[in-house]
Parts: C-alpha cells; sequence; structure tokens
C-alpha cells in the first residue's frame, strides 16, 4: 500500500513513529508538507502536486495537520478524498474537532457530558452569559488553541470579565467553562483507533498550574478506563466522524466529563507513558479499512526486514 502522510516536518516524533510502522509492515510511505502541496482544479482533471511533481497513486493518507496550517491542511486533504484516497481522519471531521464550540456542540446533541459552557458576543450580555455558567472560577479558552494555549483560569468574576474583554479587544473568538475542581488538575488522554481505545495515560498538571498537558510540564502515566470513560471516548470520536483522535476526559464527581477531541494527537506522550505501539495500530486501521477498496494484494503486508 502507499501512504502519504501531510506533516510539516519529517523529524517530529509521531511522523518519524508512522513512517517507521508503515515501513516495518511493508507500505511505502512518503511525508509531504501541506503548505508546500498546490492543487489544480478542473472538472475531470484535477490534481495535486509536490515541489514540482504530481501526486498520484497514493491509497492512503494520515493527515498530521498543525492548527496554524487548519484551512489550507484540510483543502489539500480534500483534494485527495475527491480523488479516491482513503483517510481516517476526513478533512470535515477535522475542521469539526478543531472548532471547540462546534465540537461541543455536536457531542452535547449526542447526549455525551462536558463541563457546562457558554458563549457570548456582546459585552452587554457578559454578566447574563456568566450568570448561566454559575460562580467562578470559570476557564476561558480560546475556540482553536492547542496543547494548553489561550487557556486562562479565572479565579473570580472580575477575572473573568477583564479577560472576556480581552480576548475581545483581539476580536479572537472563545468560550468559558465551569472549573472541575475535584479533577485535581488531572486528565485523560484515551487514544482512540477505529472503534476502541488502544492506549490511555492521566496527565497531571506540574505544581501551581491546572493545564495538565505534558508541553506545560505536565506528567503522565498509564491509566485503566472505567467503561464508561472507553464508551465516552469511542462515542466521541465516532461522533465527529475520526477513525483516530485523542479524547480529553476529567474524571468528577458526577462523573466523566470530556474536554475535547484532538484530530492529530501526538504519539510521543502516549507511547512513553503506556508502552503502546500506537503507530502500528493507526497502521492496522488503514490496512483493515483499505482492504475492501484496494484488494486484499494492494495492502498485503510484506515480512519486515531483518
Amino acid at each position: 500500500m502507499k501512504i502519504a502522510i501531510l506533516s510539516r516536518n519529517t523529524r517530529l516524533y509521531s511522523t518519524k513513529r508512522l513512517v517507521e510502522a508503515a515501513r516495518v509492515r511493508g507500505h511505502v510511505v512518503r511525508v509531504f508538507d501541506p503548505l508546500r502541496c498546490y492543487v489544480r482544479i478542473a472538472p475531470g482533471a484535477s490534481s495535486i502536486r509536490f515541489k514540482g511533481k504530481e501526486v498520484r497513486d497514493i491509497d492512503a493518507v494520515i493527515p498530521r495537520i498543525g492548527t496554524s496550517s487548519t484551512f489550507y491542511g484540510t483543502a489539500v486533504l480534500r483534494q485527495l478524498e475527491m480523488m479516491g484516497v482513503y483517510t481516517p481522519n476526513p478533512s470535515d471531521a477535522v475542521l469539526r474537532a478543531r472548532d471547540k464550540l462546534r465540537c461541543l456542540q455536536i457531542l452535547a446533541a449526542r447526549g455525551i457530558d462536558m463541563p457546562v459552557t457558554v458563549f457570548g458576543d456582546n459585552p452587554d450580555d457578559t454578566d447574563d452569559v456568566l450568570a448561566l455558567l454559575g460562580d467562578p472560577p470559570h476557564v476561558i479558552k480560546l475556540n482553536e488553541g492547542s496543547q494548553g494555549t489561550g487557556v486562562v483560569l479565572a479565579e473570580k468574576r472580575a477575572a473573568s470579565q477583564s479577560v472576556i474583554e480581552a480576548f475581545r479587544g483581539l476580536y479572537a473568538n472563545f468560550l468559558v467553562q465551569e472549573f472541575v475542581a475535584e479533577a485535581k488538575g488531572s486528565d485523560l488522554r484515551c487514544f482512540v483507533v477505529g472503534n476502541q481505545v488502544v492506549a490511555a495515560m492521566q496527565r497531571d498538571s506540574s505544581p501551581g498550574e491546572f493545564r495538565a498537558n505534558l508541553h506545560r510540564g505536565g506528567s503522565a502515566k498509564a491509566a485503566t478506563l472505567s467503561a464508561d470513560e472507553e464508551r465516552i471516548a469511542v462515542a466521541a470520536a465516532g461522533a465527529l466522524g475520526l477513525g483516530v483522535a485523542g479524547v480529553d476526559l476529567l474524571r468528577s464527581n458526577r462523573g466523566p466529563l470530556l474536554l475535547e477531541v484532538n484530530a492529530s494527537p501526538g504519539l510521543e506522550g502516549i507511547e512513553a507513558a503506556t508502552g503502546v505501539d500506537v503507530a502500528a495500530a493507526i497502521m492496522a486501521l488503514l490496512e483493515t479499512q483499505a482492504a475492501g477498496k484496494l484488494g486484499e494484494s494492494r495492502v498485503r503486508r510484506r515480512p519486515a526486514k531483518a
């Protein structure tokens, strides 16, 4: 099978692991920087080129699209989909997950529990919007932030109003959530591949920090999920249309709460914490899903070289 990985950097851990896993299983794999891909659109004659050469004969694509290149990266991914290339994470699913507000709206409609969330645009409505949420502390998030960036804990109502005013002054889209104190700065990252959680870790925040992201100095260890936590993680990824996803949950007094869903979850932290070969699980999903479309001969694994 010929596999493409859309990634800005071939040296990133996640990209390297996916390349290694593909080659070990006998597949041909190439990494394409989505920002170096360009597209010709014409009836019956659309094409994609990369550094002067046409991209063709690709069987499957794994998108590793960062927040800074969401628009262009998903456009390239969409074009590959229209050319008949299989992907576990379609462009529309990536866009649903990347927009935190849209993601929560979709999942709330599916009955998935989450921290109470509010949003509003007009400054005249701020007091009433916060009243819908309840007493502080409040967590204020940029709508398209990642790795804990653009997430602020406001411990008093005046602080909430100040942060909201600052974000509005920057014309930033944001949402406000209840603070779940009993989580004590910890969350769960559930790595979903297909219809199962293949690995899970508990992330704990560093002293004085409420965000548990590893990029913020947090620590991680393998976690054992309850049946309810596993069910929610799989349901959340499925509701957004993602075959590969990092689903973040909080353990609260009223049960597991969904924080967000990541369409390009990193592999380094979860593989180190759990010892699970997540990259191999992703390749196995591609082989399974592509088999019906391409025929067994195209996806059959060759023995790895000694």
